[in-house]
Protein backbone atom coordinates (compact mmCIF):
# COMPACT_ATOMS: atom_id res chain seq x y z
CA UNK A 1 0.00 0.00 0.00
CA UNK A 2 1.55 3.39 -1.02
CA UNK A 3 1.97 6.35 1.16
CA UNK A 4 2.35 10.34 0.23
CA UNK A 5 5.40 12.53 1.29
CA UNK A 6 3.90 12.68 5.05
CA UNK A 7 3.80 8.62 5.58
CA UNK A 8 -0.29 9.16 5.01
CA UNK A 9 -1.26 5.71 3.54
CA UNK A 10 -2.76 6.45 0.10
CA UNK A 11 -4.37 3.09 -0.44
CA UNK A 12 -3.25 -0.26 -3.22
CA UNK A 13 -1.58 1.06 -6.12
CA UNK A 14 -1.08 4.49 -5.56
CA UNK A 15 2.29 6.47 -4.39
CA UNK A 16 3.98 9.98 -4.37
CA UNK A 17 6.89 10.72 -5.98
CA UNK A 18 9.30 13.03 -4.43
CA UNK A 19 8.46 16.03 -6.51
CA UNK A 20 4.94 15.80 -5.27
CA UNK A 21 3.34 13.91 -8.40
CA UNK A 22 0.83 10.94 -7.73
CA UNK A 23 1.69 7.68 -9.50
CA UNK A 24 -1.46 4.82 -9.96
CA UNK A 25 0.02 1.57 -10.79
CA UNK A 26 -2.11 -1.58 -11.34
CA UNK A 27 -1.41 -5.14 -12.99
CA UNK A 28 -3.73 -6.06 -16.21
CA UNK A 29 -5.32 -9.39 -16.77
CA UNK A 30 -2.42 -10.68 -19.51
CA UNK A 31 0.51 -9.70 -16.88
CA UNK A 32 1.12 -5.96 -17.86
CA UNK A 33 2.52 -3.30 -15.40
CA UNK A 34 0.44 -0.29 -16.14
CA UNK A 35 1.11 3.07 -14.68
CA UNK A 36 0.83 6.67 -15.14
CA UNK A 37 1.49 10.12 -13.35
CA UNK A 38 -1.05 12.94 -11.73
CA UNK A 39 -0.58 16.38 -10.37
CA UNK A 40 -3.63 15.60 -8.43
CA UNK A 41 -4.47 12.51 -6.16
CA UNK A 42 -8.07 12.75 -6.98
CA UNK A 43 -7.07 12.59 -10.71
CA UNK A 44 -5.04 9.75 -9.78
CA UNK A 45 -7.31 7.73 -7.81
CA UNK A 46 -10.42 7.89 -10.68
CA UNK A 47 -7.84 7.02 -13.59
CA UNK A 48 -7.05 3.77 -11.28
CA UNK A 49 -10.40 2.46 -11.02
CA UNK A 50 -11.75 2.86 -14.24
CA UNK A 51 -8.10 1.32 -16.02
CA UNK A 52 -9.02 -1.34 -13.26
CA UNK A 53 -12.74 -1.68 -14.07
CA UNK A 54 -11.89 -1.64 -17.61
CA UNK A 55 -9.43 -4.31 -17.58
CA UNK A 56 -11.81 -6.69 -15.53
CA UNK A 57 -14.75 -5.55 -17.95
CA UNK A 58 -13.04 -5.39 -21.50
CA UNK A 59 -13.33 -8.05 -23.68
CA UNK A 60 -9.92 -8.53 -24.95
CA UNK A 61 -10.61 -10.87 -28.11
CA UNK A 62 -11.38 -7.20 -29.72
CA UNK A 63 -8.66 -4.79 -29.50
CA UNK A 64 -8.38 -1.01 -27.85
CA UNK A 65 -8.40 0.91 -30.54
CA UNK A 66 -11.16 -0.90 -32.94
CA UNK A 67 -13.27 1.53 -34.94
CA UNK A 68 -17.05 1.94 -35.08
CA UNK A 69 -17.22 0.25 -38.64
CA UNK A 70 -15.04 -3.04 -37.86
CA UNK A 71 -17.59 -3.12 -34.73
CA UNK A 72 -20.50 -3.25 -37.19
CA UNK A 73 -19.48 -5.76 -39.40
CA UNK A 74 -18.73 -7.82 -36.51
CA UNK A 75 -22.23 -7.28 -35.74
CA UNK A 76 -24.47 -7.38 -38.65
CA UNK A 77 -23.37 -10.93 -39.16
CA UNK A 78 -24.81 -12.21 -35.77
CA UNK A 79 -27.84 -10.11 -36.85
CA UNK A 80 -27.90 -11.80 -40.33
CA UNK A 81 -28.61 -15.12 -37.94
CA UNK A 82 -31.10 -13.84 -35.35
CA UNK A 83 -33.32 -11.31 -36.72
CA UNK A 84 -35.73 -11.29 -39.90
CA UNK A 85 -34.13 -10.50 -43.46
CA UNK A 86 -36.39 -7.11 -43.19
CA UNK A 87 -34.69 -6.09 -40.21
CA UNK A 88 -31.35 -6.49 -40.85
CA UNK A 89 -31.53 -4.48 -44.25
CA UNK A 90 -32.74 -1.56 -42.30
CA UNK A 91 -30.01 -1.93 -39.99
CA UNK A 92 -27.78 -2.00 -43.22
CA UNK A 93 -29.61 0.83 -44.71
CA UNK A 94 -29.19 3.28 -41.27
CA UNK A 95 -25.70 2.84 -40.72
CA UNK A 96 -24.33 3.03 -44.00
CA UNK A 97 -26.46 5.93 -44.78
CA UNK A 98 -26.34 7.82 -41.58
CA UNK A 99 -24.27 6.40 -38.47
CA UNK A 100 -21.15 5.14 -40.43
CA UNK A 101 -20.46 8.89 -42.04
CA UNK A 102 -20.61 10.55 -38.62
CA UNK A 103 -19.11 7.61 -36.07
CA UNK A 104 -17.45 4.96 -38.26
CA UNK A 105 -14.08 5.99 -38.37
CA UNK A 106 -14.25 7.06 -34.51
CA UNK A 107 -12.53 4.26 -32.27
CA UNK A 108 -15.30 2.14 -30.98
CA UNK A 109 -15.00 2.82 -26.92
CA UNK A 110 -14.56 6.30 -27.53
CA UNK A 111 -18.23 7.33 -28.79
CA UNK A 112 -20.08 9.60 -26.85
CA UNK A 113 -23.42 10.47 -26.09
CA UNK A 114 -23.28 13.65 -27.90
CA UNK A 115 -21.79 11.53 -30.84
CA UNK A 116 -25.05 9.69 -31.32
CA UNK A 117 -26.73 13.35 -30.64
CA UNK A 118 -24.90 14.41 -34.04
CA UNK A 119 -26.32 11.39 -35.59
CA UNK A 120 -29.63 12.16 -35.00
CA UNK A 121 -29.04 16.03 -35.62
CA UNK A 122 -27.84 15.58 -39.15
CA UNK A 123 -30.71 13.39 -40.13
CA UNK A 124 -33.15 15.81 -38.84
CA UNK A 125 -31.29 19.25 -40.75
CA UNK A 126 -30.64 16.43 -43.84
CA UNK A 127 -35.31 16.42 -44.05
CA UNK A 128 -36.04 12.95 -42.89
CA UNK A 129 -38.69 12.24 -41.26
CA UNK A 130 -39.25 10.66 -37.12
CA UNK A 131 -39.94 8.13 -38.55
CA UNK A 132 -36.84 7.27 -40.43
CA UNK A 133 -34.63 8.56 -37.07
CA UNK A 134 -36.14 6.36 -35.04
CA UNK A 135 -35.20 3.44 -37.30
CA UNK A 136 -31.73 4.42 -37.15
CA UNK A 137 -31.59 5.03 -33.25
CA UNK A 138 -32.64 1.92 -32.92
CA UNK A 139 -29.81 0.44 -34.92
CA UNK A 140 -27.62 2.42 -33.37
CA UNK A 141 -28.85 1.63 -30.01
CA UNK A 142 -28.70 -1.80 -30.51
CA UNK A 143 -25.35 -2.10 -32.31
CA UNK A 144 -23.26 -0.19 -29.00
CA UNK A 145 -25.51 -2.27 -26.74
CA UNK A 146 -24.53 -5.48 -27.92
CA UNK A 147 -20.61 -4.13 -27.57
CA UNK A 148 -21.83 -3.13 -24.15
CA UNK A 149 -23.33 -6.27 -22.91
CA UNK A 150 -20.39 -8.47 -24.31
CA UNK A 151 -17.98 -6.16 -21.71
CA UNK A 152 -16.37 -4.48 -25.44
CA UNK A 153 -17.34 -0.93 -24.10
CA UNK A 154 -17.92 0.29 -20.31
CA UNK A 155 -21.61 1.51 -21.04
CA UNK A 156 -23.98 2.61 -23.67
CA UNK A 157 -23.56 5.58 -25.00
CA UNK A 158 -27.34 5.63 -26.90
CA UNK A 159 -28.60 6.14 -23.35
CA UNK A 160 -32.13 7.86 -22.77
CA UNK A 161 -31.22 11.08 -23.33
CA UNK A 162 -30.43 10.94 -27.25
CA UNK A 163 -33.52 12.03 -28.84
CA UNK A 164 -34.99 11.03 -32.11
CA UNK A 165 -38.37 12.86 -32.22
CA UNK A 166 -36.68 15.78 -34.11
CA UNK A 167 -37.13 15.27 -37.88
CA UNK A 168 -40.34 15.82 -40.31
CA UNK A 169 -43.99 15.01 -38.98
CA UNK A 170 -44.66 11.48 -40.51
CA UNK A 171 -47.37 12.07 -43.64
CA UNK A 172 -50.82 9.89 -41.92
CA UNK A 173 -51.74 7.68 -44.19
CA UNK A 174 -55.41 8.14 -44.69
CA UNK A 175 -58.28 5.59 -45.66
CA UNK A 176 -59.97 5.61 -49.16
CA UNK A 177 -63.76 7.73 -48.10
CA UNK A 178 -66.60 5.27 -49.45
CA UNK A 179 -67.27 7.56 -52.35
CA UNK A 180 -63.24 7.63 -53.17
CA UNK A 181 -63.35 3.66 -52.89
CA UNK A 182 -65.96 3.25 -55.14
CA UNK A 183 -64.55 5.66 -57.54
CA UNK A 184 -61.39 3.68 -57.51
CA UNK A 185 -62.80 0.12 -58.05
CA UNK A 186 -64.73 1.50 -61.03
CA UNK A 187 -61.47 2.65 -62.46
CA UNK A 188 -59.77 -1.08 -61.81
CA UNK A 189 -62.18 -2.71 -63.77
CA UNK A 190 -60.34 -4.67 -66.61
CA UNK A 191 -56.66 -3.22 -65.35
CA UNK A 192 -53.66 -5.95 -64.84
CA UNK A 193 -54.13 -6.26 -61.04
CA UNK A 194 -57.70 -5.51 -60.66
CA UNK A 195 -58.05 -9.05 -58.46
CA UNK A 196 -54.94 -7.60 -56.06
CA UNK A 197 -56.17 -4.45 -55.24
CA UNK A 198 -59.99 -5.78 -54.55
CA UNK A 199 -58.41 -8.47 -52.24
CA UNK A 200 -56.72 -6.18 -50.61
CA UNK A 201 -59.76 -4.02 -50.00
CA UNK A 202 -61.69 -7.75 -49.08
CA UNK A 203 -58.66 -8.93 -46.55
CA UNK A 204 -56.72 -6.48 -45.85
CA UNK A 205 -53.34 -8.05 -46.11
CA UNK A 206 -50.20 -6.52 -46.40
CA UNK A 207 -48.45 -6.04 -50.11
CA UNK A 208 -45.72 -8.80 -49.11
CA UNK A 209 -48.52 -11.02 -47.65
CA UNK A 210 -50.55 -10.83 -51.25
CA UNK A 211 -47.32 -11.84 -53.15
CA UNK A 212 -46.49 -14.56 -51.17
CA UNK A 213 -50.07 -16.07 -50.61
CA UNK A 214 -49.84 -19.85 -52.28
CA UNK A 215 -53.49 -21.81 -53.25
CA UNK A 216 -51.81 -24.52 -50.86
CA UNK A 217 -52.84 -21.42 -48.16
CA UNK A 218 -56.42 -21.41 -49.50
CA UNK A 219 -59.45 -23.50 -48.05
CA UNK A 220 -62.41 -22.64 -50.63
CA UNK A 221 -64.39 -24.81 -48.30
CA UNK A 222 -64.16 -23.64 -45.01
CA UNK A 223 -64.07 -19.96 -47.35
CA UNK A 224 -60.38 -18.71 -45.63
CA UNK A 225 -56.74 -18.17 -46.12
CA UNK A 226 -53.63 -18.81 -44.21
CA UNK A 227 -51.11 -16.31 -43.96
CA UNK A 228 -47.35 -18.19 -43.44
CA UNK A 229 -45.33 -16.37 -45.29
CA UNK A 230 -44.31 -12.52 -46.83
CA UNK A 231 -42.56 -12.42 -50.20
CA UNK A 232 -40.82 -9.00 -51.72
CA UNK A 233 -38.63 -8.41 -54.95
CA UNK A 234 -35.34 -6.78 -53.46
CA UNK A 235 -34.02 -4.27 -56.39
CA UNK A 236 -30.96 -4.22 -55.03
CA UNK A 237 -30.13 -8.17 -55.41
CA UNK A 238 -31.99 -8.72 -58.27
CA UNK A 239 -33.79 -11.30 -56.86
CA UNK A 240 -37.30 -12.51 -54.84
CA UNK A 241 -36.96 -13.02 -51.08
CA UNK A 242 -39.64 -15.04 -49.34
CA UNK A 243 -39.51 -14.95 -44.83
CA UNK A 244 -41.92 -14.94 -42.35
CA UNK A 245 -44.60 -12.77 -41.53
CA UNK A 246 -43.58 -9.40 -39.94
CA UNK A 247 -44.78 -10.99 -36.55
CA UNK A 248 -45.87 -13.73 -34.83
CA UNK A 249 -49.57 -12.15 -34.62
CA UNK A 250 -48.44 -12.59 -39.01
CA UNK A 251 -49.45 -15.83 -38.77
CA UNK A 252 -53.14 -16.11 -39.02
CA UNK A 253 -56.30 -17.41 -40.66
CA UNK A 254 -58.24 -14.96 -42.42
CA UNK A 255 -62.39 -15.51 -42.68
CA UNK A 256 -63.02 -14.70 -46.50
CA UNK A 257 -66.09 -13.01 -48.03
CA UNK A 258 -67.98 -13.79 -50.58
CA UNK A 259 -66.34 -11.22 -52.72
CA UNK A 260 -63.18 -12.09 -52.05
CA UNK A 261 -63.73 -16.12 -52.71
CA UNK A 262 -65.03 -14.56 -56.43
CA UNK A 263 -61.77 -12.89 -56.94
CA UNK A 264 -59.75 -16.32 -55.53
CA UNK A 265 -61.86 -17.84 -58.94
CA UNK A 266 -61.24 -15.61 -61.46
CA UNK A 267 -57.68 -15.06 -60.33
CA UNK A 268 -57.53 -18.50 -60.58
CA UNK A 269 -58.89 -19.00 -64.33
CA UNK A 270 -56.80 -16.36 -65.44
CA UNK A 271 -53.51 -18.34 -64.61
CA UNK A 272 -54.82 -20.69 -66.51
CA UNK A 273 -54.94 -18.55 -69.46
CA UNK A 274 -51.43 -17.75 -68.87
CA UNK A 275 -48.63 -19.85 -71.58
CA UNK A 276 -46.26 -20.66 -69.29
CA UNK A 277 -45.78 -20.57 -65.04
CA UNK A 278 -42.02 -21.45 -63.56
CA UNK A 279 -42.34 -24.46 -61.88
CA UNK A 280 -41.13 -22.42 -58.91
CA UNK A 281 -44.14 -20.05 -59.13
CA UNK A 282 -47.07 -22.97 -59.98
CA UNK A 283 -48.87 -22.70 -56.61
CA UNK A 284 -48.35 -18.72 -56.40
CA UNK A 285 -52.09 -16.94 -56.31
CA UNK A 286 -50.92 -13.97 -57.78
CA UNK A 287 -49.23 -14.16 -61.12
CA UNK A 288 -48.76 -11.40 -64.07
CA UNK A 289 -49.06 -13.06 -67.60
CA UNK A 290 -45.61 -13.49 -67.60
CA UNK A 291 -46.18 -16.35 -65.43
CA UNK A 292 -43.59 -15.00 -62.27
CA UNK A 293 -45.44 -12.68 -59.19
CA UNK A 294 -45.83 -9.00 -59.71
CA UNK A 295 -42.89 -7.08 -57.75
CA UNK A 296 -44.17 -5.01 -55.32
CA UNK A 297 -42.78 -1.94 -56.09
CA UNK A 298 -44.55 -2.39 -59.70
CA UNK A 299 -47.98 -2.21 -57.60
CA UNK A 300 -47.62 1.07 -56.26
CA UNK A 301 -46.58 2.70 -59.48
CA UNK A 302 -49.54 1.01 -61.63
CA UNK A 303 -51.73 2.75 -58.30
CA UNK A 304 -49.97 6.54 -58.59
CA UNK A 305 -51.10 6.33 -62.76
CA UNK A 306 -54.21 4.62 -61.44
CA UNK A 307 -54.94 7.77 -58.73
CA UNK A 308 -53.77 10.22 -61.67
CA UNK A 309 -55.92 9.22 -64.13
CA UNK A 310 -59.56 9.12 -61.88
CA UNK A 311 -58.19 11.98 -60.02
CA UNK A 312 -57.99 10.98 -56.65
CA UNK A 313 -55.05 11.72 -54.22
CA UNK A 314 -51.79 9.51 -54.72
CA UNK A 315 -51.80 6.67 -52.70
CA UNK A 316 -50.02 3.30 -51.92
CA UNK A 317 -51.11 -0.12 -51.72
CA UNK A 318 -50.60 0.34 -47.61
CA UNK A 319 -53.70 2.86 -47.76
CA UNK A 320 -56.17 -0.38 -48.97
CA UNK A 321 -55.07 -1.81 -45.84
CA UNK A 322 -56.14 1.45 -44.11
CA UNK A 323 -59.24 1.17 -46.04
CA UNK A 324 -60.09 -2.56 -45.49
CA UNK A 325 -59.85 -1.56 -41.30
CA UNK A 326 -61.59 1.44 -41.43
CA UNK A 327 -64.73 -0.34 -43.82
CA UNK A 328 -64.59 -2.68 -40.77
CA UNK A 329 -64.34 -0.54 -37.94
CA UNK A 330 -67.68 1.58 -39.46
CA UNK A 331 -69.38 -1.78 -40.35
CA UNK A 332 -69.50 -2.35 -36.46
CA UNK A 333 -66.49 -5.00 -36.35
CA UNK A 334 -64.72 -5.55 -32.79
CA UNK A 335 -61.26 -4.01 -32.89
CA UNK A 336 -60.15 -7.24 -30.87
CA UNK A 337 -61.28 -9.20 -33.69
CA UNK A 338 -59.96 -6.80 -36.62
CA UNK A 339 -56.55 -6.79 -34.82
CA UNK A 340 -56.28 -10.83 -35.08
CA UNK A 341 -57.02 -10.36 -38.83
CA UNK A 342 -54.33 -7.58 -39.74
CA UNK A 343 -52.11 -9.69 -38.27
CA UNK A 344 -50.85 -6.95 -35.38
CA UNK A 345 -49.10 -7.78 -32.18
CA UNK A 346 -50.69 -4.63 -29.82
CA UNK A 347 -54.67 -3.55 -30.29
CA UNK A 348 -53.08 0.11 -29.88
CA UNK A 349 -51.27 -0.45 -33.54
CA UNK A 350 -55.01 -1.23 -34.94
CA UNK A 351 -56.37 1.45 -33.50
CA UNK A 352 -53.79 4.31 -33.51
CA UNK A 353 -52.02 3.60 -37.20
CA UNK A 354 -54.59 2.17 -39.14
CA UNK A 355 -58.66 3.02 -38.60
CA UNK A 356 -59.40 6.69 -39.60
CA UNK A 357 -62.36 7.65 -38.53
CA UNK A 358 -64.50 9.21 -41.40
CA UNK A 359 -66.54 12.89 -40.27
CA UNK A 360 -69.62 11.02 -41.83
CA UNK A 361 -68.73 8.49 -39.06
CA UNK A 362 -68.04 10.53 -36.21
CA UNK A 363 -71.44 12.35 -37.03
CA UNK A 364 -73.34 9.12 -37.03
CA UNK A 365 -71.88 7.97 -33.78
CA UNK A 366 -72.46 11.46 -32.07
CA UNK A 367 -76.24 10.50 -32.96
CA UNK A 368 -76.21 7.66 -31.19
CA UNK A 369 -74.82 9.26 -27.82
CA UNK A 370 -77.66 11.76 -28.79
CA UNK A 371 -80.03 9.59 -28.30
CA UNK A 372 -78.90 7.73 -25.29
CA UNK A 373 -78.37 11.00 -23.81
CA UNK A 374 -81.80 11.86 -24.26
CA UNK A 375 -83.66 10.12 -21.28
CA UNK A 376 -86.61 12.46 -21.01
Amino acid sequence: MGKDLKGKELGSGISQRKDGLYVGRYTNRIGKRVQKVFPKLQECRKWLSDSQYEDEHTNLDFPKDMLVDAWYDYWIKIKEKTVRYNTCRNYRERYDRNISPVIGKKILKDVTTIDCQRIMNKMSDEGYRTTTIYQARIALYNMLDYAYQNDVILKNPCNKTVKHNIGKCSVKKEALTIEQQKIFCNSITGSSYEYQYRFILQTGLRTGELVGLKWSDVDFKNKTISIQRATEYRHSTKEWRTGEPKSKAGYRTIPLTDEAVNILRLQKKKNQSFQMIEMEWKDQVFLCKKGTPVKNSTYDTALFKICEKCNLPKFSMHVLRHTFATRCIEAGMIPKTLQTILGHSNISITMNLYVHTTEDQKSKEMEKVARALKVV
